[in-house]
């Protein structure tokens, strides 16, 4: 039996809908930071890829970020190190909950566990779904994220994260953003670099 997809994008939505922290969509209306986010993966992930992905890719952009905010970063120690536990945290408990939900909605134990593979980014540069679910999260950073947070930061600070974010894109998704994104010389000059 094939699991129901459609059932845990809705899950996925409706446990992200909680999310106390409201964004702009950018239409002119606020929603749920979470639900936002996942809403824009699924879209960039058909966009980069089509719709002729797995179903466990599928789920993977969309609950990237479930629940996100219910393990705040500022319970972690400040610094790189606990910075990165904190995502390592975050990328096991969104595997546990997308897999419970998969389970739910008739997926294959293989299939639930994939998921958390995905989202621990286990193989990123080997696995093809690992690193087409590392290339949309890129992108949706550059699309949607990187101008806010350029405009905090020093022109250093900028440099160094649109280098670390283009080392960790496949070279085809480097030369989309070449493409798409009418980025200053320094910054293409990182991805070119990457």
């Amino acid at each position: 039996m094939a699991g129901d997809l459609e059932q845990v994008l809705a899950a996925v939505d409706e446990a992200n809908a909680a999310d106390p922290t409201l964004e702009d969509d950018g239409e002119g209306s606020e929603m749920p930071a979470a639900l936002l986010y996942g809403r824009r993966m699924s879209s960039e992930l058909a966009r980069l890829f089509g719709d002729d992905v797995s179903d466990v890719l599928k789920i993977a952009s969309r609950g990237q970020h479930i629940e996100r905010w219910k393990i705040a970063r500022t319970s972690y120690p400040e610094g790189r190190a606990g910075y990165l536990k904190w995502r390592r945290d975050q990328g096991r408990i969104h595997g546990e909950k997308l897999g419970a939900l998969m389970a739910d909605a008739g997926y294959s134990e293989e299939e639930c566990e994939r998921v958390g593979v995905l989202l621990r980014k286990e193989g990123i540069k080997r696995d093809d779904e690992v690193q087409m679910l590392e290339d949309t999260i890129c992108m949706v950073f550059l699309k949607w994220y990187f101008p806010a947070f350029a405009a905090k930061h020093e022109m250093e600070k900028v440099l160094d994260i649109v280098g670390k974010t283009a080392r960790k894109m496949s070279q085809d998704m480097r030369d989309r953003v070449l493409r798409e994104f009418d980025l200053p010389a320094p910054l293409a000059e990182r991805v070119t670099a990457a």
